[in-house]
This record gives C-alpha cells, sequence and structure tokens, in this order.
C-alpha cells in the first residue's frame, strides 16, 4: 500500500493526492501533523528517501529560522528537532516499499510510479 505524508494545507501536497487519485493509486494518507512519527519512523523513511536528515528539513520555516539555523546539530538533533517540530517536515512524501520520494513535482511522481 501506498502512504503519502500530506499536510491538507499544502498546496503541493494537495496536488499530489489530486495526481493519485487521478492515476488511480490506492493510498493511505499520513497526516504527520497530527500522527507525528517517532525516532525509528523517521530513522525508516530517511532510509527510504535515502537522504540525510538536514534534506528532510523545511529550512525556510520560521520555526528552523528561529531556533535551529546556523547551529551545529547532530543528525540525531534534526531528527530530534523534527519530531518536535514536525511542520519542519518536507511534504509531501510518498512512500512505496521500501523507496520513498518528496514528491513536489507531477514529474518526479510519474518517475516515481514508472520505476521497477
Amino acid at each position: 500500500m501506498i502512504e503519502v505524508y500530506h499536510n491538507p494545507r499544502c498546496g503541493k501536497s494537495r496536488n499530489c493526492l489530486a495526481f493519485l487519485e487521478n492515476s488511480n493509486q490506492e493510498y493511505k494518507i499520513i497526516k504527520y501533523l497530527e500522527d507525528i512519527p517517532n525516532q525509528d519512523e523517521l530513522i525508516n523513511l530517511l532510509k527510504k528517501l535515502a537522504i540525510k536528515p538536514i534534506e528532510l528539513v523545511r529550512q525556510k520555516e520560521k520555526i528552523w529560522i528561529d531556533n535551529f539555523k546556523n547551529q551545529e546539530m547532530t543528525d540525531e538533533a534534526i531528527i530530534q528537532a523534527l519530531i518536535a517540530n514536525p511542520i519542519l517536515i518536507e511534504r509531501p512524501i510518498i512512500i512505496k516499499g521500501d523507496k520513498a520520494i518528496i514528491a513536489r513535482e507531477a514529474d518526479k511522481i510519474e518517475a516515481f510510479f514508472k520505476a521497477k
């Protein structure tokens, strides 16, 4: 089953869901601002995305700028910041099996589903 980290207030996230609906993909919505991922879930997600924790951070968010920008942080500290402030997690994220992408552009979503 495809999973989507979704924020209903985000236009890119809504566009991602529309794409999935139009492509007849079955999916499960994870409203990550309400159902906040724990440390193990975030580590697993980062492995599926094949990125470092800092790459999952929305670095233009006010919370990041006010509290974390220009600080030297370990990966562990960044993960803890994401758990404490889930608004900092990039979105939307599509998870399919052992792979995931940050699905901000329709062409990336299409390529993700065409890949084996």
